[in-house]
């Protein structure tokens, strides 16, 4: 029920970004969902890809700082309130989001939401028992 991300540590200089994103290219590596935090000196790109350890390993070898975590991609209904009702059974099982992206793919007419908890295992484990649908990495990566 986890998927795999990686981080990457990026100077906030022009170019960067599309290096990354052709060194990525040349290791025919899909990138499926992207999110972006910056300062003015740095970033950090964290992306979704079809093979993470390949990427990973790539991208080190061209000297960028790579860490590998572990998200959880949760379908939510694309309506109104529909992510609402998501946080509000999270907060109510005391698990913190510590950040969330959007999915780049709509998944049998629902949004994918990647979420960064600060207890993986029992947010999995909420979320399943309020009958929310979690989504296996493969699934992505494929899609």
């Amino acid at each position: 029920m986890k998927v795999e991300q990686i981080s990457i540590f990026i100077e906030n200089k022009s170019g960067r970004l599309a290096e990354i994103t052709r060194i990525l290219g040349e290791a025919d590596i899909n990138i499926r969902a992207l999110s972006l935090a910056d300062t003015s000196d740095f970033g950090i790109l964290r992306l979704i890809v079809n093979d993470a350890g390949t990427a990973k390993t790539v991208l080190k070898e061209k000297g960028f700082t790579v860490n590998k975590t572990e998200v959880v991609a949760v379908e939510v209904p694309d309506k109104p309130g529909g992510l609402s009702t998501i946080l509000q059974t999270l907060d109510s099982n005391q698990i913190n989001v510590e950040y969330m992206y959007a999915f780049v793919e709509r998944c049998a007419g629902n949004a994918v939401i990647i979420f960064r908890f600060d207890e993986t295992d029992k947010a999995i484990a909420t979320l399943l028992e309020n009958r929310f649908n979690v989504l296996e990495g493969e699934r992505l990566y494929s899609m």
